[in-house]
């Protein structure tokens, strides 16, 4: 079983905000076929199973909110035995044009609160993750820039990525990061 986390905040007030990103993108791939979510408090998350021929996928978005993400993320690790080898975070960046994806095998949280509390949970800078581009940011602080609703050109740009990004996830599972780079990044 491989387990992608989109990171977001829950809430209506945040369905559209740039700091979603990684929400819109399970949400993107549960429409697609047809899944229905559920809540599971004691692992903190709400989620799917989506099953393939060749694989079964376990679809969450953390419910404890953008900061504490990697609470979430441990339990579902831990409660299905889930190696760190089968996950794959996928979150918003600040630092990447709108529209942009970038696989990343590793590396420290970027001043991303939702993945650094992955990087604490898990206890490594090794886990693997899709970026998804939410910038440039204009002179604001980024606090209040990714709380902010995406422009309906952004979202135009945005459906792009997160196509673009299911695709290259598939790939990513099928062929590894190094190969998912080259073809996405």
């Amino acid at each position: 079983m491989k387990l992608i986390a989109g990171l977001g905040n829950i809430g209506s007030k945040y369905t559209f905000t740039r700091h979603n990103a990684g929400f819109m993108l399970i949400d993107s791939i549960a429409l697609n076929n047809n899944l229905n979510f559920r809540e599971n408090s004691r692992l903190k998350c709400i989620m799917t199973n989506l099953r393939t021929p060749y694989e079964d996928y376990l679809l969450i978005k953390p419910t404890t909110f953008m900061n504490l993400s990697g609470e979430a993320v441990r339990a579902v690790m831990d409660y299905y035995k889930i190696s760190l080898e089968d996950v794959l975070i996928v979150y918003d960046d600040l630092s990447l044009e709108i529209g942009k994806i970038r696989f990343r095998p590793n590396g420290s949280d970027g001043g991303h609160n939702g993945i650094k509390s992955v990087i604490q949970h898990l206890g490594t800078k090794n886990v693997a993750r899709l970026k998804i581009g939410i910038g440039p940011q204009p002179n604001i602080p980024a606090e209040v820039f990714v709380l902010q609703n995406f422009s309906k050109e952004e979202l135009e740009l945005l459906k792009g990525a997160l196509s673009k990004a299911k695709e290259g996830i598939g790939y990513y599972f099928d062929n590894g990061m190094q190969a998912a780079q080259n073809k996405y990044n």
